[in-house]
This record gives structure tokens, C-alpha cells and sequence, in this order.
């Protein structure tokens, strides 16, 4: 029992690390002497501190950690990337117990890091609070046994279904949603290593795609430009982030266009992505079965006339408010 707390413990301070660290996963790991819990730390910034390094850092009596269990929701890693292996770390600090929470399917690891610290004299306990070790990883396993980003629809629709009004008077958004709902898609945009949207909605809506309603670090921009050229004034060419046209007719393969679009993304080491839309962009990926998750919105408000919203089937789902709007968020079993 006391495990399973302390590698809770771990997955919570290991979301601080949300959006920051791809494409390396974002670890958490706790560092435990006699009850008390001596050390904490999670992963840095890519290329900085991996979690393991920052929790024994953080602890004051450094020779206390000989007498201690240390617990990391992922493998340690055991091979040079931008930093030194932490199995090394570990060993060369004496710490007598690892638990860990979910193996590392990636290739330079792949249970050599277990293997590597038991040959060294370690315990090391493995599968502690698996499945949610797991979830909290989801991003960085589905890149590694997928071969693809994690891949989130998003969407906002009206109470009667739509997603846009048919003509506005300006370029910009129509938002359907309240602030908070607003805000909460941006803290989403910042945990995500990228967002894309089709061409349509650049010339639409200009949006500026990045997390300006929240703290925190803008996502890179992918546009599905369908062979058209875009003038620089577009807000997703400002300095705010980096942006990256794709056109399909310069996709690799003979197969369907979310496939290449993954596969495109995977090769440039993109480990998630957020799909804003429009409607046609994300039924490339309903079709094709091609996604992890869905978040839809839906206000209060009505228009006669619109680009309709995916069918997507919410009936089994639960509903979540925020003040007036709904809100549903479904996993693709």
C-alpha cells in the first residue's frame, strides 16, 4: 500500500512537466527514507535534468540516500542521450530500492535500465500503480509502440450542432464557448508538443493557435495546406512559435492522408499533437480511426446556419459543465 502511494505521488508532481519535455517523457520520482519522503523531483526541460537526477539533488543529507527507495514512474534510463544514463546516478549513490512504475518501450532502453541496476545490486520492484503510470505516459508510450503522436480531436460546437457560421464579415474566430472553457483550451494547447488545423481554418478564422489565455508554452503550429500558399500576414506566422506547412502532395506513401500526416510527424519526433480542426481535418482522422482522444465543447448559443460539427456518438459519455457549457471528453477504446 505504501508503494502505491508514494508512485501516486510521483505521477502528481510529474505533470508539472507537461508540455516541456518532449519529445522525453514526463517523469516524476520520489525518494523515500524511513516513511518520510526526502527527495522529489521531475523531469526538465528537453536537453536539462531528468526526474531522477532532480529528486536527488533535492535531497539535503545526501547519506541518507543509502538507506532509501527511490520511485519513478517510468524506467530510468540507461544509455547517453542529452544527459548521462540515471541509472549511473543511481547506482553511484548506493540507493539500495527502485520501484518503478511502467517499463520503457524505447529502444535505447527497454529494460535495460531494470537490468542494469539489478547486476549493480539493486532491488528493484516493478509495475507499481501500472495502468495509471501508463495513462500519465500515454503521449511518449503511443510514439514509441504506435509509431505515431498521441493524437487529440478538439472541437467546439454549437447547442444545435455546428461548428462556424457559414459567412462572416471578418476573419476571426466565432468563439461558441465561455472563457473558461477558452482558457482551458489553451492550458490543453500548452501540454501538447503541437496543434494542427487544415488550411480553411487559416484563411477563416487567422487564429493565432498558441496559449495566450494561459501560462504556459505555445505548441507548435501544423497546417494541412492542401496545395495553397498563405501570405506571411497570418497570425500563425508571427514569433510566437514555430510553424510547419504540410502539404499532402509532398507526403510520402500511397496511404491515407492521417496516416502520412502521423507518419510525417513522427519522423520529426512529434510525440503528440491536438487537432483543432475544422471539420473536414478532423473526420480525416474519425475515418480512419486514427486518434486517442476527443474533447468536445458545446455552448449555449445557436446558429441558423453552419459548417456542421463531426457526428461523433456522445450518448455513452459523461458530461462535465463548466458554468453553462458542456463538456465531453472521450477515449477511443
Amino acid at each position: 500500500m505504501e508503494h502505491s502511494k508514494y508512485m501516486r505521488r510521483c505521477i502528481e508532481i510529474a505533470k508539472n512537466g507537461l508540455g516541456s519535455t518532449a519529445p522525453n517523457p514526463t517523469v516524476g520520482c520520489v525518494i523515500v527514507n524511513n516513511d518520510k519522503i526526502i527527495g522529489e523531483g521531475y523531469t526538465s526541460s528537453y536537453g536539462c535534468n531528468h526526474a531522477e537526477v532532480n529528486a536527488i539533488n533535492s535531497v539535503k543529507n545526501k547519506d541518507d540516500l543509502v538507506n532509501s527507495t527511490l520511485y519513478v514512474t517510468l524506467e530510468p534510463c540507461s544509455h547517453h542521450g542529452k544527459t548521462p544514463p540515471c541509472t549511473d546516478l543511481i547506482i553511484k549513490n548506493k540507493i539500495p530500492k527502485v520501484v518503478v512504475g511502467c517499463n520503457d518501450p524505447n529502444k535505447s532502453v527497454e529494460g535495460n535500465g531494470i537490468a542494469k541496476l539489478r547486476n549493480a545490486g539493486c532491488q528493484v520492484i516493478t509495475e507499481i500503480e501500472k495502468s495509471l503510470c501508463e495513462n500519465h505516459h500515454k503521449r511518449f508510450l503511443t510514439f514509441h509502440n504506435k509509431k505515431r503522436p498521441y493524437i487529440i480531436l478538439k472541437w467546439a460546437q454549437t447547442k444545435n450542432g455546428f461548428v462556424s457560421p457559414i459567412r462572416k464579415s471578418v476573419n476571426k474566430p466565432v468563439w461558441i464557448t465561455n472563457k473558461y472553457s477558452i482558457q482551458l483550451s489553451h492550458q490543453w494547447r500548452s501540454q501538447e508538443q503541437a496543434i494542427l488545423v487544415g488550411a480553411k481554418t487559416i484563411i477563416d478564422d487567422n487564429p493565432n493557435l498558441t496559449t495566450r489565455y494561459f501560462s504556459g508554452k505555445n505548441p507548435t503550429r501544423i497546417i494541412i495546406s492542401n496545395g495553397k500558399k498563405f501570405s506571411k500576414n497570418y497570425n500563425v506566422f508571427d514569433n510566437e512559435a514555430s510553424t510547419i506547412i504540410l502539404d499532402p502532395k509532398n507526403l510520402k506513401g500511397e496511404i491515407p492522408l492521417a496516416s502520412q500526416i502521423c507518419n510525417e510527424l513522427f519522423n520529426r519526433k512529434i510525440t503528440s499533437v491536438i487537432v483543432e480542426g475544422g471539420p473536414k481535418t478532423l473526420n480525416c482522422f474519425l475515418d480512419q480511426d486514427l486518434w486517442d482522444e476527443a474533447r468536445i465543447f458545446q455552448g449555449t448559443n445557436e446558429f441558423k446556419f453552419g459548417i456542421k460539427a463531426p457526428i461523433f456518438d456522445l450518448s455513452k459519455t459523461n458530461c462535465k459543465l463548466l458554468m453553462e457549457d458542456k463538456l465531453w471528453i472521450v477515449q477511443n477504446k
